[in-house]
């Protein structure tokens, strides 16, 4: 997983220091707006991840140590485990606004 995050973070560098090098400012600014939205949204998806398995790991056990109350550990697990996909939703959102609407960009299009 270390490859994969060292890569994704070379290859982000390496394309916004190829834009930093052209004169045009917005060309620059599109340029690391997408990186940085790409990046958070690798880090929401892979936190997301860890989180459910941790709570369906916990859930599990809960159950194992006390299948009665099996009906109130998987209500419970699955409102957690909408919450926290939601959060990784949340950052998709605000990535999509960054890359298609974002407010900053009338700055850059002068």
């Amino acid at each position: 997983m270390k490859r994969y995050l060292i890569a994704g973070l070379a290859a982000t560098a390496g394309l916004a220091l190829a834009q930093a090098a052209s004169p045009d400012p917005a060309a620059t600014f599109f340029t690391v707006t997408q990186s940085v939205a790409a990046l958070a949204l690798a880090i929401a998806a892979f936190g997301g991840s860890i989180g459910q398995g941790n709570a369906v790991a916990k859930a599990l056990e809960g159950i194992a140590r006390q299948p009665e109350a099996s009906g109130k550990i998987q209500t419970v697990l699955l409102i957690g485990l909408g919450f926290i996909e939601s959060l990784t939703i949340y950052v998709l959102v605000i990535a999509l606004i960054l890359i298609f609407a974002n407010p900053s960009a009338s700055h850059f299009l002068k």
